[in-house]
């Protein structure tokens, strides 16, 4: 495990800036450099405690959120720092870890404690930790004995406390619109403490309303500030909580 970082009394953001360096890109045709929105000229400013992104699959959210939690300390496939819960010997699919050797970054100051969650790699975590306690005699954490939203959002209360950098891969995959709404409250207290960082990628509405966050959307231009109600997602929502039938059936039409 990774030695513990002396808590700093300054407040979120840490990480300030994150830019990509051209010059140690050996090939622009190789993934995931190869991405649209990764030109040259990429850049993210972070100015607030709270930043989501938000855009259609396959412009690159997650690998972006892959990029830096590597850049961090992080497995790419999820976890705290010092953390290797999933063997990658014989991975088949591609992964964002890569951007952190092309990735440069403005700390102030650097905390990179933390955690990196991914919906797709959350069991292999709560075995890892499972495991881990019982190789020291303590008791298990047990996150996979709830269902999974209660165990996801079990997994959230206990290590998104302490400060750091915490960084969200869809966190609504297992929650219900009830259990996204706790999800928010969560959020709420997390930046009520001051010393979280909290970067997410969403599809869900509900979450990316969060006030006072800074809301991007990823194209394959790059990132652009944008408003909830602007977003394609809240747009498909309005349309069907107004007239779902008509909504399912225009579908239909298509």
């Amino acid at each position: 495990m990774a030695r513990k970082q002396r808590e700093i009394r300054l407040p979120a953001p840490y990480l300030k800036r994150l830019w990509l360096d051209p010059a140690k890109i050996a090939d622009r045709a190789a993934y995931p450099f190869c991405l649209p929105f990764l030109h040259d000229e990429f850049e993210l400013s972070f100015s607030h405690a709270i930043t989501i992104i938000v855009g259609e699959n396959g412009m690159g959210k997650s690998t972006l959120l892959e990029g830096i939690a590597a850049l961090a300390g992080y497995d790419e496939a999820g976890g705290g720092k010092g953390y290797m819960p999933v063997n990658h010997s014989r991975a088949v699919e591609c992964m964002g870890g890569a951007l952190a050797q092309a990735f440069r970054a403005s700390w102030l100051p650097k905390v990179t404690n933390g955690w990196f969650f991914r919906a797709e790699s959350f069991f292999s975590v709560a075995r890892y930790l499972d495991e881990a306690a019982l190789d020291v005699n303590g008791p298990p954490p047990d996150f996979l004995s709830h269902s999974h939203g209660e165990g996801f959002l079990r997994f959230f209360e206990e290590r998104c406390r302490r400060q750091g950098l915490y960084i969200f891969d869809e966190p609504e995959s297992a929650l219900s619109p009830a259990r996204q709404i706790e999800f928010l409250k969560l959020m709420r207290r997390m930046d009520e403490a001051g010393h979280c960082q909290v970067l997410m990628a969403t599809h869900s509405p509900v979450l990316m309303a969060y006030p006072g966050a800074t809301l991007l959307r990823l194209t394959k231009y790059g990132l652009e500030k944008v408003a909830v109600q602007d977003t394609d997602h809240f747009k498909a929502l309005r349309e069907f909580c107004n007239d779902p039938d008509g909504f399912v059936q225009s579908v239909f039409a298509e």
